[in-house]
């Protein structure tokens, strides 16, 4: 897919690309466009859309781990606009942003478009499904330079709006038929509760603590079953796009780096997020539509990988068109031993990237001053100004007590255990 996409782009004016979830998308479309920039150029080349902060984000990190110099910038809502507004004083050749506040930059002239000649659209279904269309619309239309359009989804068959004047496009479609989807197990967890969290505990219980992500409908449901789980004595977040920024941020950090083994999640989680390969999927309820169903599923069996996904059942339930209720039954019993505790915890450091430390910096100093040893680091991720830490739970104790006093490059940094997300009405 990447070489096809690589040849394509390069060659071609107009591409859709259509590849599942987890594919490698992003690279297929960086690559080439590396290529197509030119270092003689100074303002913006590339603009590439995409429907929720956490892909762009995903995207800006793929960008600087592929180590060109070009600058790349990424914008979106919740994030703090002065400091959007500064970076572009000095414009990317890269930028990548949501629709709504890429439209709000436009209209405030914050950087000039008439370098701009690539136009990505990525994960393009998706924006459109949120309403976009107007933001998309009248983003296009001030873009007169460009000579290349670039669509990519992981879902087929979605009609191309007009305003992205994109015509007779050279499609790449490698999205796997049903016959090829052999990796992927579906099984049946019927419920005798109408209230299924009892079956969910019992199912979870029955995974050998490999972590799992749980898919509800709406963000009420997420927090309540997280925190039905969590008095249960399970180690579970949510996730939703009802919260802001930093938390969905903490949420993703900790399920990422161990600290915490299940997500609790809507269908935003479904795709365009950046996660480990999971093992199990867990359909607490079903999605409307079968689109949403196969991205929640894209989630496991990746590639060459196997992977399971559980439909929790109830009778009462409304049967879907699109679902197989002649799949086998797993039968889970009553749970008698909890998942093992997460082996790693979270750890928070009050300075970043703008506070000039990396993760050099920060592996040095548990390293020398918090005396950890090479296999008690995990995940480190270091953003603006703040950083996060997976650290051994077994050595956290000691590590902020050989810590509390030292300094870290001259400087005396707040580091503790991070909080957990927990309801407003909780804090």
């Amino acid at each position: 897919m990447q070489i096809a996409a690589q040849e394509t782009i390069l060659n071609d004016r107009n591409v859709l690309l259509l590849s599942p979830t987890g594919s490698g998308k992003t690279l297929a479309f960086l690559l080439p466009i590396f290529e197509l920039l030119d270092e003689y150029v100074a303002g913006v080349q590339c603009l590439i859309l995409v429907p929720s902060r956490e892909l762009g984000i995903q995207i800006e990190q793929v960008w600087k781990k592929m180590g060109t110099n070009y600058k790349v910038n990424v914008c979106y809502g919740g994030h703090s606009i002065d400091i959007e507004i500064k970076n572009l004083s000095n414009p990317p050749t890269v930028l990548i942003g949501t629709p709504g506040r890429i439209a709000d930059h436009l209209d405030r002239g914050t950087f000039k478009v008439d370098r701009i000649e690539i136009l990505i659209l990525d994960e393009f279904d998706k924006s459109l499904q949120l309403g976009f269309h107007e933001e998309m619309s009248f983003i296009i239309s001030k873009l007169s330079k460009l000579n290349k359009r670039i669509l990519v989804s992981a879902t087929a068959g979605i009609e191309i709006p007009k305003y992205t004047r994109v015509v007779n496009p050279r499609v790449l479609d490698f999205i796997p038929t049903e016959e090829a989807k052999v990796n992927l197990s579906m099984k049946m967890v019927v419920s005798k509760e109408k209230d299924k969290i009892g079956s969910l505990f019992n199912l979870i219980c029955s995974l050998q603590s490999e972590s799992a992500l749980i898919f509800c409908n709406h963000r009420d449901a997420a927090e309540r079953i997280s925190d039905a789980l969590n008095e249960k004595g399970i180690y579970a977040t949510y996730y939703h796009g009802g919260m802001d920024q930093d938390e969905r941020e903490r949420a993703l950090i900790q399920f990422r780096n161990g600290s915490v083994s299940y997500l609790v999640t809507t269908d935003l989680a479904a795709r365009g997020l950046d996660i480990p390969e999971m093992k199990h999927v867990i359909h607490y309820h079903l999605p409307s539509k079968e689109d949403e169903f196969t991205h929640r599923n894209g989630r496991t069996a990746r590639m060459l990988a196997s992977g399971t996904a559980y439909i929790i059942f109830h009778e009462s339930e409304k049967k879907l068109d699109y679902i197989d209720y002649g799949m086998s039954v797993l039968k889970v019993v009553n749970a008698t031993k909890l998942p093992k505790s997460p082996e790693f915890q979270t750890i928070y450091i009050s300075g970043g990237k703008k506070n000039k430390l990396n993760k050099i910096d920060i592996v040095g100093f548990f390293s020398q001053k918090g005396k950890l040893e090479k296999g008690d680091l995990g995940l480190i991720e270091v953003k603006d100004f703040i950083s996060f830490a997976a650290v051994k739970s077994k050595k956290v104790k000691e590590l902020l007590s050989n810590i509390r006093d030292e300094k870290m490059k001259g400087k005396k940094f707040k580091i503790e255990v991070a909080r957990k997300v927990i309801k407003k009405s909780e804090e």
